[in-house]
């Protein structure tokens, strides 16, 4: 068994605000007397994550993700609970933990606007005191996995959106972290530069055997990056497991994709399963999981089929469900 890298227990983290009234007279009031409006962000979280692995965190926006995530790596302190990464208390801030880490959001930079990436990098090398030898032999390793060269010579205001965060995924990673929170790294790259992205992190997980923690609003990131996934919703966790398990757990239906040799009636059709989509000459029905054969065989002998197939459910429409409550069993 590998040893366990982050172990978190009934984490939970509250946010107090006020409540604001309109007009004047609700202003002289809310001086004298504030109305407090109490927000759960995450609500006991258990979970554990071993060394080398690569972890999907699914959750609408709000869900508690990058709450998590900052309690994680020190930026907040939890309401209760505990956490350890890498034997550290994150909210304690020690140097020693600092040096082990990063984390990287897609919607914020850490390099600097002005200078070429590679000023910057120069300045991290100080700041994480790494030895030259050293900081020229992972900037050459990361620079070549990235495929990113010449660019990092530019300044980080005229780099494009996906040169400018493989720049910055250098600058996270030049101190070898041990462990590395992405938060929403392709958020509003182009499909090139996300599966560059993409690449990048698979390779860099399998060298250097990184913990990494990815939240993702592209399900095409977690089902090509992340064995395991976390679905947290409303502060609460939902789902922990293998990724290729949330159809038997969550998909309580099947598609069924039926082609017609010629037209039939619509409303016959609808006996048997929920229309998701109708054509001239075709359907789409979902249907009890559990009744796919016996509907398959009445559909085949009443109705005059071309041709017919059944699908699971995509990683999409079933993290949507689960959001939603549709169909799914929580």
């Amino acid at each position: 068994m590998n040893k366990k890298i982050i172990q978190v227990r009934e984490l939970s983290k509250n946010f107090v605000s006020f409540k604001k009234g309109e007009g004047l007279k609700a202003s002289i009031k809310d001086f004298f007397q504030r109305e407090k409006v109490l927000k759960e962000a995450v609500k006991k979280v258990s979970f554990d994550i071993e060394e080398g692995e690569f972890v999907g965190f699914l959750g609408p926006n709000g869900a508690g993700k990058t709450t998590t995530l900052k309690m994680l790596t020190g930026i907040l302190t939890p309401t209760s609970g505990e956490a350890e990464v890498l034997g550290f208390t994150p909210w304690k801030r020690k140097l020693a933990f600092k040096k082990q880490f990063s984390l990287v959001m897609g919607q914020k930079n850490q390099l600097w606007w002005d200078l070429p990436p590679l000023d910057s990098y120069e300045l991290f090398r100080h700041m994480y005191e790494i030895p030259y030898d050293e900081y020229k032999k992972s900037l050459h390793f990361l620079t070549d996995l990235l495929d990113i060269g010449a660019s990092l010579e530019t300044q980080t205001r005229k780099l494009s959106l996906g040169e400018r965060m493989k720049a910055e995924l250098i600058g996270a990673l030049l101190h070898k972290p041990k462990v590395l929170f992405l938060d929403e790294p392709t958020i509003g790259l182009d499909v090139v530069s996300q599966k560059a992205i993409r690449e990048f992190l698979k390779d860099y997980n399998r060298e250097t055997k990184a913990t990494i923690i990815l939240t993702s609003h592209y399900m095409e990131d977690i089902k090509r990056l992340c064995p395991r996934v976390l679905i947290i919703h409303e502060g609460i966790i939902l789902y922990d497991g293998d990724t290729s398990m949330l159809n038997k757990k969550f998909a309580q239906n099947k598609a069924i994709d039926v082609n017609f040799s010629r037209s039939v009636n619509k409303k016959d059709v609808q006996k048997f399963g929920e229309i998701e989509e109708w054509r001239e000459l075709g359907a789409r029905l979902s249907v009890p999981r559990a009744e796919v054969t016996q509907i398959l065989a009445r559909l085949i002998k009443e109705f005059p089929i071309d041709d017919v197939s059944v699908h699971e459910k995509s990683m999409e429409d079933i993290v949507s469900d689960i959001f939603t409550k549709k169909n799914v069993s929580i």
